[in-house]
């Protein structure tokens, strides 16, 4: 049975119409053929709310793979013999130029900032605060105002 002669029948309330396994799954491939496109990220405006949860996953990512690297390096440092020591890193960020430092410091206390206050952000939605479009708009500038203060401050100090 068709998906036009499905549209086309009428059910009573006492009237049931006994399909087969194979109807009923031609009838749903057919409706899912038919279903719109969900819309792309090109059709709707980029709103701060996007920005700021993009940004919590990417930095949430790219702190944690930092993490691992480095862990994972002292491991295999510890296992294979070759020397990888915090006095090690320090000398050789040591020994870096002013500006790479200054790069390295900002690299490392931007992300580090936006994600823990954003973080707070999330445990405030999560006691059912700050929930309405105002409350979300008000605390994403918070936190963004809060990473440049404490980001710069990481960074020169």
């Amino acid at each position: 049975m068709t998906s036009a002669m499905l549209r086309n029948v009428r059910f009573n309330s006492t009237e049931s119409m006994k399909i087969s396994h194979e109807q009923e799954q031609e009838l749903l491939v057919n409706q899912r053929k038919n279903r719109p496109v969900s819309p792309h990220l090109q059709i709707y405006q980029p709103q701060l709310t996007w920005y700021l949860s993009g940004l919590h996953r990417v930095t949430g990512v790219a702190m944690s793979g930092a993490f691992y690297a480095l862990t994972v390096t002292y491991a295999a440092s510890a296992l294979l013999g070759f020397p990888f020591e915090a006095s090690t890193l320090v000398s050789a960020f040591a020994g870096l130029p002013f500006a790479v430092k200054l790069g390295a410091k900002a690299a490392m206390a931007f992300p580090f900032t936006f994600h823990s206050f954003n973080g707070l952000r999330h445990l405030v939605w999560d006691f059912g605060k700050e929930l309405t479009l105002k409350g979300v708009y008000r605390t994403g500038y918070i936190v963004l105002a809060l990473t440049g203060v404490f980001g710069t401050y990481l960074t020169f100090f």
